[in-house]
């Protein structure tokens, strides 16, 4: 679904197979720089020539002239920068996107030598390599959008595109909170190397992390971007936060197969560590949206069945190392037992979504089943119900199943566990999880005490 310039995409669950509910992304616009083309016509660019890209949008586009609306241009750019033009945040195709190499300014123009021909074609977005454009990150554009399409719709997750520093987090959790969207997950999207140099920070104050390798890949040397991802997703896994891969099939946005360069580069993200990965042209405008997601599901499945749960296990535990808190002890304490029990499933229950996501954070080789208790809360005005929100939010995060309980089973009182675990068994059964004899590791928080137990399905 595209509106404007704003995208709404769905990053693809690993293990998605038991959920039937689906979380909704909201993608923002951020800085990006579209070149003026309002009459829509292609613009054929042939290699060795020069191009001006100026601000003055009066200028019609052409193949020698391409205006942007953005007066600053000149004065943060300087001979021999990279500036990249796509459409669509770049397809990757030399055929529809080009490299210009700047070689002088002369007041609000920039002269630049064309790399290679190229036909660019409706929406064209301009990128500048390594170069820090003095736009507000979260628009006036988006702050609507999230207001009118993303409240309506009851966004759970926004996607913070050219995250570059904590304070875009910051901020944009400050315009949610002001609105009473205080639900809405923040995940920041790494794209450019400022966003890497301020990743810890970032990581800190985002709900998750989604890597943009599309734009990381102009900005970063292609040798250097699978040392950043690398480095990211073990980072995101130590402190149990969900991250999610982009750009991973871009062949498929035209065939009806990936290369073999591509499968391969899905199934590693999955051996990584990675929760989850976006599609962005290959579902949005690509010939092949269905088949698309079948293939890469199926690859994220065959992953799954040869990665090393054990060694995800002793590396988070080394890394968090001891004494552990309450919480961490707990939640790997149940990792540890259903491996030890070779239990076929861990059932968690949880209000906030936290202790399944602490389950999950160890990597567990069985599915997790979070239930998640609705709670009631009130102010002077109204009653609301939370739990909705909380359950798909654990979409994002690899290998959960989230079931939403009646509130009933939150305000039955000590029936609630049976009630709960119940719910969770017979879904188990009814998708061939479960079978007599099984071993279940059951996780609950009892008042101030974690609770970690073994039950048996019986016959």
């Amino acid at each position: 679904m595209q509106g404007g310039h704003m995208a709404v995409e769905e990053p693809l669950r690993l293990s998605s197979v038991l959920t039937s509910s689906k979380s909704v992304m909201l993608d923002t616009v951020g800085p990006e720089l579209p070149v003026c083309n309002q009459t829509g016509k292609p613009i054929e660019l042939k290699a060795d020539d020069h191009l001006t890209i100026t601000s003055d949008v009066s200028k019609e586009p052409s193949a020698e002239f391409l205006p942007v609306d953005y007066c600053g241009l000149s004065e943060i750019l300087k001979k021999g920068d990279t500036i990249f033009l796509g459409q669509y945040l770049f397809t990757g195709s030399e055929s529809t996107s080009v490299w210009l190499e700047v070689l002088e300014t002369n007041g609000q123009d920039v002269i630049c030598l064309i790399k290679n021909t190229a036909t660019l074609e409706g929406f064209i977005l301009m990128h500048v390599s390594q170069v820090h454009e003095s736009l507000p990150n979260l628009s006036d554009k988006d702050k609507q959008v999230i207001l009118e399409w993303g409240s309506h719709n009851n966004v759970d997750l926004i996607s913070l595109s050219y995250t570059r520093s904590v304070e875009d987090v910051r901020e944009l959790r400050a315009f949610l909170e002001t609105n009473n969207l205080n639900e809405t997950q923040v995940f920041a999207k790494i794209e450019t190397v400022e966003g890497l140099k301020h990743f810890g920070e970032i990581l800190q104050e985002a709900d998750g992390i989604i890597l943009g390798r599309g734009n990381l890949g102009i900005d970063l040397p292609p040798e250097k971007v699978f040392l950043f991802q690398k480095s990211a997703v073990y980072k995101c896994n130590m402190v149990g936060k969900p991250v999610i891969i982009s750009r991973v099939v871009d062949s498929m946005t035209a065939n009806l197969r990936p290369t073999r360069a591509e499968a391969t580069d899905v199934a590693n993200a999955v051996l990584d560590g990675a929760d989850g990965i976006l599609l962005g042209a290959e579902t949005l405008r690509g010939l092949y949206p269905i088949e698309t997601i079948k293939v890469v599901g199926r690859i994220c499945a065959e992953a799954e069945t040869v990665c090393n749960h054990s060694v995800h296990f002793k590396r988070i535990s080394k890394h968090v190392g001891e004494p552990m808190s309450h919480a961490e002890s707990v939640a790997s304490s149940a990792v540890r037992a259903a491996i030890k029990a070779k239990a076929a499933l861990i059932v968690v229950f949880t209000s906030s979504g936290r202790a399944a996501r602490l389950i999950a954070k160890y990597r567990p080789p069985v599915p997790v089943f979070a239930v998640v208790i609705p709670r009631l809360r009130s102010n002077s005005l109204k009653w609301t119900c939370t739990g909705s929100a909380q359950a798909r939010q654990l979409l994002g995060v690899r290998g959960v199943y989230p079931i939403l309980a009646s509130p009933n089973v939150a305000t039955s009182g000590r029936s609630s566990e049976e009630s709960g675990l119940k719910i969770a068994l017979d879904h188990g059964k009814s998708v061939g999880l479960l079978k007599p004899n099984d071993q279940i590791v059951v996780f609950q928080k009892i008042a101030d005490s974690s609770v970690v137990k073994i039950v048996e399905l019986q016959a």
